[in-house]
């Protein structure tokens, strides 16, 4: 009664939204293409022929300047699809051999695939001219691309003096659909991409700039009657061989090497219960990290970095956990001895649930004014579940529900969202959040043992009162006897057309909110945003193809009522000639400083309102085939946190990918910042994060990786004691063979490496040989 009366007022609302589908049936084949590039089997005469003539971005809807036809149909078990894209300048044409997702910049035909034709999601799979594979999974709900996500599908390429031409079979088991029906409704897009002076984006359909949502546009294509998912099993067992040497050497004497030999054999399982139920298993996986993380600089700053997740198990289906909030972080989970999932979409309900343990417990415990990580060596137990209902094409409805514990230490989390869009132009997003939490004192106790002050525990009165010890915000953060219950909720409305777009949010996390299975590293404060954005659109032949001026303005409190931070910032960005970026903006913040006591929690009267103004810029480019550039430029006046006043801030970040013929690729990526107060130096910040990779052919590459830090600090111009050096040094050596994502053979070795003012020089702490190999058994 109740879901027929939401059905019917939500119908009223949509009335005119959406326009009513028009379906293109896809020729059933009972043949399979041979996947080699060349078009010059019979069947591709009999399969569907799709124009794909109509350039969406940047400009809307104009013809385009090239031809390019698909192909495609289906046999039962794939989907087939042929591209052949002429160009009248073959020279041109930008692609590159490269490691899988990492040719986004290149020459590329795809298809985008809603395979429950709900405006929800969509499958990508794009190509470049060499058969390099990309695919991810677009995310309506998050407005997100997560190219992290990786199918075993097959593809070739060819260029030739007229053009070039692609081959693809996408095995309908890599898509999740409903074949409970005998014709099968999916929505697809096909497209190309032309990167030259201007990157084209060229399509089979018109696409409205008024209405963001471009998967809700993509034209429906009928067919599949025979298509059967099965009960897929992909079975893959892996072996990780390691040896390495590691020693502690804080301090002046340095220790011999303690060695470690590992042999871990481990089991995945991927299991299709039903066509749209989906089990995942995992036993004493291997989550070491194969390829180094991005190196960032971590200086002055209170906040924990964050670090996106690449381990297979967890992305499998991930955006089936997504939701307005980062409350699913996999990252916090670091070594279990086991994994299972459960995930799946079935007529508008989609879902997704995991339980594992850990080896460790990493907690974030969040303040307002910064956070910090407490990992402690004892067992946990996680679980997340994540439940949403899509009830019409402009209306879902959603639940998240999270568990950590351990022997000293409790976490959950239940949350619940919904998302409308009443118009094509507006949308609504609501979240609630309640959690509870319980600490226990051995989390003071580390947070104490990390923390540069003299930090005492259990806190004596004087101690509490200031006067003999020193603590940071998360100690107090857990210094309660009694649970910890929080509430939360995020609000957002936005208007989005095609000329312009308004929003505004408010958000409230109180003081005793945590998500510690998410990425929430702020509580106890409210935050109101407001903004605006004005775009203008060039035509064909101007020298610009985009503009824009943006402009928002927030102010946030604690629970309290004590302002935190209040800011306005406004830039103008201009796309341009040779797939050129510019955007410029200025910025006026208030903010707070640290406490002055920092055994109290209290910000008003223990805590600086200081002023911020910063210009900032950033510039990107890519002139020729195989060279990306790009700048980020800041100046300004920037809070000393380290030494509660206001400083001068210069910060520079370019970049670099330059490639050298078709297989020899070079990134480096360079941050500096330097920070001045009261006439000195406070400290300058190098961090150089350089990558060389020869890739062989599509399946294997050799890189080498050297991310290098150096810290100098001005001791004279600090109140406390520092280190007035810190030079860290990491580098990685890698091969990597991939017959498909679950299909691999790495080999490396990587080590590790720091000074301080304890050190005379830089001194190595680890180093490792590893072998990793894992098999694919489909069936």
């Amino acid at each position: 009664m109740i879901r027929n009366a939401i059905l019917a007022l939500t119908s009223v609302f949509m009335t005119g939204v959406y326009a009513t589908e028009q379906t293109t049936p896809i020729p059933f084949i009972n043949s399979s293409a041979t996947i080699d590039g060349q078009l010059n089997e019979p069947v591709w005469q009999q399969a569907k022929k799709i124009s794909i003539n109509n350039i969406t971005w940047p400009q809307e809807n104009i013809p385009s300047p090239v031809s390019t036809t698909a192909y495609v149909y289906e046999n039962g078990q794939s989907l087939f699809v042929a591209f052949k894209a002429d160009d009248s300048e073959p020279d041109l044409i930008r692609a590159f051999f490269r490691d899988r997702d990492r040719a986004w910049n290149d020459d590329l035909v795809g298809i985008k695939i809603d395979s429950f034709n709900r405006g929800r999601s969509a499958y990508q799979f794009f190509i470049n001219p060499l058969g390099v594979q990309q695919d991810s999974i677009e995310n309506e709900l998050t407005k997100s691309e997560n190219s992290s996500w990786n199918g075993i599908w097959d593809s070739a390429g060819v260029i030739h003096k007229r053009g070039y031409t692609v081959e693809v079979e996408i095995p309908l088991r890599v898509l999740n659909f409903d074949d409970s029906q005998q014709l099968k409704n999916m929505a697809m897009e096909f497209v190309r991409f032309l990167p030259r002076d201007q990157r084209l984006r060229l399509s089979n359909m018109q696409i409205s700039h008024a209405n963001n949502c471009w998967i809700c546009q993509m034209p429906t294509f009928t067919g599949f009657e025979k298509a059967k998912q099965g009960n897929n099993i992909a079975i893959i067992p892996s072996m990780v061989l390691s040896k390495s040497q590691s020693r502690d050497i804080d301090g002046s004497d340095v220790p011999d090497w303690q060695d470690e030999d590992k042999s871990e054999p481990s089991l995945d399982l991927k299991w299709a219960i039903t066509p749209d139920t989906t089990l995942n298993a995992t036993l004493n996986p291997d989550f070491s990290q194969v390829e180094a993380d991005t190196g960032q600089l971590s200086v002055n700053n209170s906040f924990s970095l964050f670090f996106p997740e690449k381990r297979a198990f967890f992305l499998d289906n991930e955006d089936y956990f997504s939701s307005h909030l980062n409350l699913i972080h996999t990252r916090n989970i670091a070594a279990p001895d086991f994994g299972v999932k459960l995930s799946g979409n079935k007529v508008g309900h989609t879902y997704g649930v995991f339980i594992t343990n850990d080896e460790h417990l990493n907690v974030m415990v969040p303040g307002n004014l910064g956070s910090s990580v407490v990992s402690l060596e004892q067992k946990s137990n996680n679980a997340a579940l994540r439940y949403r209902y899509d009830i019409n094409d402009g209306l879902s409805v959603g639940t998240s529900a999270t568990l950590r514990d351990s022997q000293d230490y409790k976490s959950q989390l239940v949350s619940i969202d919904t998302k409308y869009k009443p118009t094509t132009s507006d949308t609504f997003k609501v979240q609630i959040l309640r959690s509870n939490t319980q600490y226990s004192n051995i989390f003071a106790e580390e947070l104490c043992d990390g923390d540069e002050g003299d930090c005492v525990h259990p806190p004596t009165e004087e101690c509490m009162q200031g006067q003999d010890c020193d603590f940071n915000e998360s100690v107090l953060r857990v210094l309660q006897q009694d649970n910890l219950n929080g509430l939360g909720y995020f609000l957002n409305y936005e208007h989005n057309t095609k000329h312009w777009r308004a929003f505004t949010s408010y958000q409230n996390y109180d003081r005793e909110l945590r998500a510690d299975m998410g990425f929430m590293s702020q509580v106890d404060f409210n935050k109101f945003l407001t903004g605006f954005e004005y775009r203008w659109y060039g035509e064909q032949n101007n020298w610009w193809n985009r503009a824009r001026w943006y402009s928002d303005w927030d102010i946030t409190h604690n629970d309290n009522g004590t302002l935190i931070e209040k800011e306005v910032q406004t830039n103008i960005a201009i796309d341009g000639p040779l797939q050129s970026f510019i955007d410029v903006g200025v910025e006026h913040r208030k903010r707070r400083g640290l406490r002055h006591n920092k055994a109290s929690l209290k910000i008003q009267n223990n805590s600086h309102l200081f002023s911020e103004n910063t210009l900032w810029t950033y510039l990107e480019f890519k002139p020729v085939s195989g060279l990306f550039a790009s700048l980020n430029l800041r100046t300004g006046n920037k809070v000393d946190l380290a030494n509660n006043r206001v400083g001068n801030m210069h910060f520079a970040r370019p970049a670099i990918n330059l490639n050298l013929g078709k297989h020899f690729e070079i990134n480096v990526r360079h941050s500096y910042e330097t920070l001045n107060a009261d006439g000195a130096k406070v400290y300058t910040a190098n961090l150089s994060d350089i990558r060389l990779t020869y890739q062989f052919n599509i399946n294997s590459y050799l890189r080498i990786a050297v991310i290098h830090t150096d810290i100098n600090r001005n001791t004279q111009n600090y109140i406390d004691e520092v280190d007035a050096r810190y030079e860290g040094l990491s580098t990685q050596l890698l091969y990597s063979y991939k017959l498909n994502p679950q299909t691999v053979f790495f080999a490396g070795f990587t080590d590790n490496g720091y000074q301080d003012d304890d050190l005379s020089k830089l001194t190595k702490d680890e180093k490792t040989f590893f072998a990793k190999f894992s098999y694919a058994w489909l069936m």
